[in-house]
This record gives C-alpha cells, sequence and structure tokens, in this order.
C-alpha cells in the first residue's frame, strides 16, 4: 500500500511538473517571477505544514507510549486481581468445606443426643413406673 502511494504521489509529481512546463513556456520574465514567488509561498506553507505534521506525529507517539504505559500497568493491576480473587476463592471454598464438615458434625451429635435424650426419658418413664409400684406395696 505504500508503495502505491509513492508511485501515485511520483505521477502526480511528474503531472504537475508537465502541467508547470507548459504554463510558464509561453510567459514573460514577470510573470515567471510571480510564478516564482507563488511557488515559494506553496514551498513554505507545505514546509510549515510538515513541521506541524512532524510536531503532531511526535505528540502522537508519546500519547501512544503513554497509553501502552498505562495499559501494561491496568494489566499488571488485573494480573494481582485475578490472584487475589483466585485466593479468596480458594479460602472461600475451604470455609464452605469446613462449614460442611462442622454441619455433618452437628447433625450427627444432634442425632446422637436426641437417641440419648430419648433413652433417658424412656428410662425415667420407667423409673417412675418402678418408684410407682413400690409406693403401692409400701401402703
Amino acid at each position: 500500500m505504500m508503495a502505491r502511494s509513492e508511485i501515485d504521489s511520483d505521477e502526480e509529481s511528474s503531472d504537475s511538473l508537465i502541467w508547470l512546463k507548459n504554463k510558464v513556456s509561453g510567459l514573460n520574465k514577470h510573470k515567471l517571477k510571480e510564478f516564482l514567488l507563488v511557488l515559494i509561498d506553496e514551498c513554505d506553507a507545505l514546509h510549515t505544514e510538515n513541521c506541524n505534521l512532524r510536531d503532531e506525529c511526535d505528540e502522537l507517539k508519546n500519547e501512544v507510549q503513554e497509553l501502552e504505559h498505562e495499559s501494561k500497568n491496568l494489566e499488571d493491576e488485573k494480573i494481582e486481581l485475578d490472584m487475589n480473587n483466585l485466593v479468596l476463592h480458594e479460602d472461600l471454598e475451604r470455609v464452605k468445606e469446613i462449614l460442611r464438615l462442622k454441619e455433618e458434625n452437628f447433625v450427627t451429635y444432634f442425632t446422637k443426643l436426641e437417641k440419648k435424650s430419648l433413652d433417658l426419658k424412656q428410662k425415667i418413664e420407667s423409673l417412675l413406673v418402678e418408684n410407682q409400684n413400690f409406693h403401692e406395696k409400701l401402703k
């Protein structure tokens, strides 16, 4: 694409020179001076524009470098956040596992306590019946 632009530019320059040659071939010295002054003014304007564009290009290059640096910083921050997130996720999974184990343990102990409570209730009822039987015998 760049080569094509250079070819197009060369063709335009060649066409411009032919046009200029045709224009000046029949002119007198005064008209040639005027053309030369216009041409010098155009060259100065193009040179100024070229300098401005070069300065603007340098500024854009600096901005691109700053943006690349900022992008790198943001990537580093993202990696750090991802690592922290992974650690937190692992911690959360450990806490969930601990809670699951504690819940299982609680259910096991609760079931044992319920059974023991039921056994004790039956024993108390049995003792109450036995106690009542003793009282009746004593009467």
